[in-house]
């Protein structure tokens, strides 16, 4: 059979849940409608496209030192505080302790959860994705992956910013349709335009149709500065002028925009489970935290 891999940009999926899902309570009184959300999305996917592999992919950090040290305002936004000089992200009160039940919860059903070290999920999608030797189907609410998108191996995005259940597939036609660049240029399309969510400025007065524009005019980013850079070409003054100004962002944007795809990682283990993994243990986690039925889809989706 061949091999259909799922990634999940984990994260996106639990924050979704937890804005999305009305507050729901354990006996004890622990939050629990963002574990009992993420498994029913977990569940809607896996009935639907039924992957024979199946990953939780993991933000082992949300803002990467490498990335801050090449644009400081990456994700700034989100800063909330410091702790050890680490910068700690902002999490609503009642999402941060659900975040240790999930991981409880994929433990015992034998899901897989994969992150690196200094690279956010992204990171861990892109190699993950860049491995596999069948169709991917990266399950993200977040835009930037689109970059990973690839007719030709068969990568996907399923992209949730309509829901779970409404997602789009998206392929390099839809992207072509929606910004008007293939996803081969998405990561240049991203680092010209910027995004003010992950504190990228982009290219100053460069908006999103005169990124595609200059893209489909001379292909990448590569292109455009030597465009900007040699007086013979057809590039207005003006878009000259904001090209070269931005000369030092360009420089390390590219790195901070793209995702990793040769980290140190491996698909040996992330078959989707048949069974779960430790049927005692999940059963007295669905009991404490009253997960009956989110746990019951997601065990019934898995052993079909």
């Amino acid at each position: 059979m061949e091999p259909r891999l799922m990634l999940l940009d984990t994260a996106s999926l639990y924050f979704r849940a937890f804005f999305g899902v009305p507050d729901t309570r354990a006996a004890d009184g622990t939050p629990v409608n963002a574990v009992r959300g993420l498994l029913e999305f977990i569940a809607t996917l896996v009935s639907q496209y039924q992957p024979t592999h199946l990953v939780c992919c993991w933000d082992n950090s949300w803002r990467p030192t490498w990335r801050v040290e090449l644009i400081d305002s990456y994700k700034s936004a989100r800063v909330g505080s410091e702790a050890d000089g680490v910068a700690v992200e902002v999490v609503p009160d009642d999402l941060q302790p659900q975040i240790p039940i999930i991981l409880d919860v994929l433990a015992a059903l034998g899901i897989a959860v994969i992150g690196a070290d200094d690279h956010e999920a992204d990171d861990v999608i892109g190699t993950l994705s860049t491995m596999a030797t069948g169709p991917v189907a990266i399950v993200t609410g977040d835009r930037d992956l689109f970059q990973l998108v690839d007719d030709a191996r068969n990568v996907r995005v399923l992209y949730t910013t309509r829901g779970v259940a409404q997602h789009d597939r998206v392929d390099d036609a839809w992207i072509l349709a929606k910004y008007g660049v293939h996803a081969a240029q998405y990561a240049d399309f991203a680092t010209l335009r910027g995004d003010a969510s992950d504190g990228l400025p982009g290219v100053r007065g460069i908006g999103e149709k005169t990124a595609a524009t200059l893209l489909q005019t001379y292909g990448d980013l590569a292109g455009i500065q030597s465009a900007a850079q040699d007086p013979a070409t057809a590039l207005s003054p003006s878009v000259r002028s904001k090209i070269l100004a931005g000369a030092d962002y360009l420089e390390v944007a590219p790195t901070v925009v793209g995702v990793a795809r040769t980290l140190p990682l491996s698909l040996v283990g992330t078959e989707t489970p048949s069974t779960p993994h430790d049927p005692a243990v999940l059963q007295a986690l669905t009991q404490r935290y009253d997960l009956g039925s989110p746990v019951e889809r997601v065990v019934a989706a898995i052993t079909r």
